[in-house]
Parts: structure tokens; sequence; C-alpha cells
């Protein structure tokens, strides 16, 4: 297929933060790049300039593909059954299907990108569907994956009480216990086809009844800084889960590229992010359920992080809630009195931020030549009606639309 133009009245530029009118954007299936990026002549009919082949989205609000900067294709929602449930009793057929359905759903809700940050006891079969997606087998978004976790041993794990007789469950982290652990686990992570580096900087170390369960950082400063280094050598991007100040404070000294969650957020530490360049992913999604009772604490130090200009990308660990309603962080951060135009800014080209940016060998989140052809378009302004973002029309990816007029095209 030759090349195509896609002509809008209303495009939303993340770069300079603004809808601009008449721009027409020529794409080339063949590389699924885009060619250029163009304004429009008035002075020229658009009956001359529609070609064969050609798409025409004016009067519709046209974006970059979006960007999930936290989600698990192979967990679905919490409410449906816990995170030990579904890795100890689904099989690993139920869960490849269930991975695929998500990533065909992410892609039809306006995400042309996901960085999947851990398998979930599914080994390193996020790389595998990851490749099926580019290769054309099946619809999905473009996945940024780690493929297993690094935590330290006793951490992330898989329990029960009942281990008499024998039991098994599946390993949810590649186990590292100091520094030459954690330099090995870093090149296993590679080889495995991890495209980032995911670690653990705390996590709940005793979760049975009784005592109850408590976060605190088990990971040494020292092998941070060795996994960082690491996947350093590798042009990898590494991204640390943080539920405490202090596994946060370690982890951002360490030089990781993007803070998860972080709940307990200090002006201390997001200036030490700010010195660091540091990316926060706050995940509000999920936290709307797991910290209900001090959410709104939550949404103040999400707010106060972009009042102070601590770099924010849009991602809500989205699986444990359902895949499809990943847009709900987006809600929330501008509930958190955050702009819905630095919002949308955030899940476009702070995703591609987050994915490492030119690390990660591609450009997408804005439109200019030579970047990725992902283009969605809503029927409402979402910089004033934030909830058209739930109802996307148009979906492209590489130059190839999967969605035409609010109907799937090409995803069975």
């Amino acid at each position: 297929m030759s090349e195509f133009t896609i002509h809008t009245s209303s495009l939303f530029d993340p770069r300079i933060k603004k809808f601009r009118p008449n721009v027409s954007v020529t794409v080339d299936p063949a590389s699924g790049l885009i060619v250029s990026a163009f304004e429009r002549d008035g002075k020229v009919p658009f009956s001359d300039l529609l070609r064969p082949g050609d798409i025409d989205l004016r009067g519709k609000y046209v974006l970059p593909g979006l960007v999930d900067a936290h989600t698990h294709i192979f967990l679905h929602s919490y409410d449906e059954a816990g995170a030990l449930q579904q890795k100890r009793d689904e099989s690993i057929g139920e869960r490849m299907v269930r991975a695929v359905n998500h990533c065909r759903t992410a892609l039809l809700a306006g995400y042309t990108t996901c960085r999947d940050l851990g398998s979930e006891g599914m080994q390193d079969f996020d790389a595998n569907i990851r490749d099926a997606i580019a290769w054309g087998l099946t619809p999905g978004p473009r996945l940024f994956v780690a493929t297993k976790v690094l935590a330290s041993t006793g951490s992330f794990e898989c329990r029960t009480e009942n281990s008499a007789g024998g039991h098994c469950l599946p390993s949810s982290a590649d186990a590292v216990d100091g520094v030459e652990a954690c330099r090995q686990a870093v090149r296993r992570r590679i080889a495995a086809g991890a495209d980032i580096i995911k670690f653990f900087a705390d996590y709940h170390r005793r979760i049975m009844r009784f005592p109850p369960a408590q976060q605190h950082p088990y990971i040494a400063g020292e092998e941070m800084q060795t996994i960082v280094a690491e996947a350093g050598l590798a042009r990898c991007p590494v991204s640390a889960h943080c539920g405490t100040l202090e596994g946060a404070l370690a982890a951002i000294d360490a030089g990781v590229n993007t803070i998860e969650h972080a709940y307990f957020a200090t002006d201390d530490m997001f200036q030490r992010m700010l010195e660091k360049n540091v990316i926060l992913v706050p995940t509000l999604a999920i936290a709307e359920r797991l910290h209900a009772r001090r959410f709104e604490q939550v949404l103040s130090q999400v707010k106060r992080a972009h009042e102070l200009g601590v770099r924010l990308a849009c991602g809500g660990d989205t699986g444990t809630y359902p895949h499809g309603e990943n847009v709900r962080e987006l809600e929330l951060m501008i509930k958190a009195g955050i702009p819905a135009i630095d919002v949308l800014e955030a899940c476009t080209v702070g995703g591609w931020e987050a994915c490492g940016g030119d690390l990660c060998g591609r450009r997408f989140g804005w439109f200019e030549e030579g970047t990725q052809a992902d283009i969605i378009a809503l029927d409402e302004n979402p910089e004033v009606v934030p909830e058209a973002l739930w109802s996307v029309g148009f979906v492209m990816k590489d130059a190839r639309v999967w969605k035409m007029a609010g109907q799937p095209m090409g995803t069975v």
C-alpha cells in the first residue's frame, strides 16, 4: 500500500500542548512511520487535496496514540480473582489467551504502546506476546516488557501457609541477593528479551496472617546501583517499584529511570527526582482501590509533584483493574488537579520517555517525520470533556487502521 494522508481540523500537538487547526499527516504503511505533518493551505479547496485512500478526520479531535506506562497483560481484574489465585489456578494456555485479548482491548481503547512491568508468574512469555504482535500475528499495542522482575528472596513471591506435604507455585521474580546476583539477574533478563529492567525496592516480606503485612526496603543501595549500572551497559531503562519512602529515595539515588507508585512521597523526594531526571508513574487507578482511606492524600502528592516540575507518565497498574479502562488513570490525574492538557502530554511524550526515550529504539507520542504513525481520534475535545477519552472512534498504529467510525477493523 502506498503513502496516504490523514486530514484533521483539530490535532493535539503534545510538544506545544495545544490543538492545532487544519493539519494533515502523511504516513507510510511500509515503514509504519509518519512521512510529514503539515498545515494545509487554506486557499486550496479541500476537494483538491483529498486523494484516493486518504482519511478525513475533520470534525474529530485527533491525538497521538496513548501510552500506558504501567500494565500487566497477564493479569485480569482483582475483582475477579486475586493475583495469587490467578498465578496458582490459571493454566499457561488460559493466561496466554487472556493476554492476547487484553492487548486487543487496549489497542481498541486507543493505547498503541504499553510498558508491561512484570510477567506475573508467566516467566518470559510477555516477550513472546510482544514479538507476536510485532510480527502481525495478533493485534495489540507496541509492547516494552520487563519479563520477570528482580526481587530479593522472600519478598515478591507466591506463598501459602499450607506447605506440609509439598506444593508448587509459579515463580514471580528473579530472586537476587547481593551485588553479583543482581548483576547476573540483569544479564539473564536482557538475554530473555527484556526491554526494561524492573526491580522491587521494597515489598511485603511478611504477608501471612500474623504478624501483619509490613512494607520495608530489602534491596540495598549498592545492589540497586549494580542493577542500574548493568542495565546501562545494555542501554536498557530501569523501573523501580517503591511502596516506601526509603525505597524510593534509594532507587532515585541509584539512578533509575522511573519510580512506580511512591504513595508516601515528600517534597525532598520530588526534589531529588528533579535533580536525577527521574519520571514518576503514580499508578493512581490501583491506589484508588488499595489506598482508599488515604487516597485524597495520594492525589495531593501527585499534584504537588506536578507543581514542582517532576516528570510524569500515565500508567495505572492496568490489569489489576480491567484492561480497556486504562484511561481511568488520566481521569484521576485530572481529578488530582493537573491540567488536562498536561495529562495528555504525559500520556504521549511522557510515555515515550518512560519507555526509555531514544533508548527504546523508536519515537512515538507526537507528530513528526520519522515518528511511528500512531493516531487516535475522539468526537469531543478531551481538554474540555475528559470523558471523551472513553470513546475512541479511530485507532491507527504503525500506519495501519485498527478502528474506524467506532468499529474494529482486522482484529478477528
